[in-house]
């Protein structure tokens, strides 16, 4: 498999995607490492951040590695698989994880007094292991597809590395089956999420209205401004992609939106979370100050 891209971007692409990718990752390792070591961080909300960052990292690892490797030479057909079969795991894991963050919001706002009895060690752990699953079988299911629909041999994909989405447009059995599937995609891992969410922000939105002073209503409202704002960032980069390639189409535009998607936004997380989060600033300023 080919991916089209002009020789001479070859060195420039190489870097861009090696500084970007460290700074993903370390990042995201910085986050964990600021829940995992301050004991005031051991709730849901940060169980839950945690554990996106560490979908972060495996979502952009899933990508860039591959993609730097790929600039220099062709991909095989087994290696494009098993790519799809990460890049969607932790993709669906960053969707439903931060469906799963919303409702731990929703759940600390609306009812403070039950929070720690539905939130429990035991709960978080069950919804981490469900979602893992269901993530799982979606990247099982969209490989099953890419084999059934689609012609691998001597193809060139526009983007920088197998997106699932430019796979199946290379579909050797008509456009059925390859509308169904991304409907059926669309609307369970799409739709139902950001309704969830968007649910539980109206719920949120209420709830707030009734707390009759403006200090309690702002205090309350900071604990979901960073997850709200990787909300908007992570959907507002994926409906952004899906409108831009069905208006107007080109392999440029689609290389730049798979970089804004797989890699940006990952990267950008970290960076919302520690500025805009008192809790994680103040651990990351405590590791400064004790490695001077």
């Amino acid at each position: 498999m080919h991916f089209s891209e002009d020789p001479n971007l070859q060195p420039i692409l190489f870097g861009l995607f090696l500084s970007m990718y460290l700074v993903t990752v370390l990042g995201n390792l910085l986050i964990i490492l600021a829940v995992t070591s301050d004991a005031h961080l051991h709730n849901p909300m940060y169980f839950f951040l945690s554990n996106l960052s560490l979908a972060d990292i495996g979502f952009t690892s899933s990508t860039v590695p591959k993609m730097i490797v790929d600039i220099l030479r062709v991909t095989s057909y087994g290696g494009c698989l098993t790519q799809i079969s990460f890049f969607v795991l932790f993709g669906c894991m960053d969707d439903v994880l931060l469906t799963v963050m919303a409702y731990d919001r929703f759940v600390a706002i609306c009812y403070p007094l039950h929070y720690s009895v539905i939130m429990n060690s035991r709960h978080c752990v069950l919804l981490l292991l469900l979602l893992v699953f269901v993530s799982l079988l979606d990247s099982q299911v969209h490989n099953f597809i890419a084999l059934q629909v689609t012609c691998f041999k001597d193809v060139e994909i526009p983007s920088f590395f197998c997106d699932p989405s430019e796979l199946l447009d290379i579909s050797c059995s008509g456009t059925l089956i390859k509308n169904i599937f991304t409907s059926m995609v669309s609307i369970l891992f799409g739709f139902f999420p950001m309704l969830g969410i968007i649910f539980s922000y109206y719920k949120i939105a209420l709830a707030l209205l009734k707390i009759p002073s403006s200090g309690g209503r702002y205090k309350a409202f900071s604990t979901c401004t960073s997850h709200l704002s990787v909300v908007c960032l992570f959907y507002g980069t994926a409906i952004g992609t899906y409108i831009g390639s069905s208006v107007s189409y080109s392999p440029r535009k689609g290389m730049v939106t798979s970089l804004m998607c797989t890699v940006v936004t990952p990267m950008l997380n970290p960076f919302i979370y520690s500025l805009r989060n008192r809790d994680i600033l103040s651990t990351l300023n405590r590791f400064q100050l004790w490695s001077n």
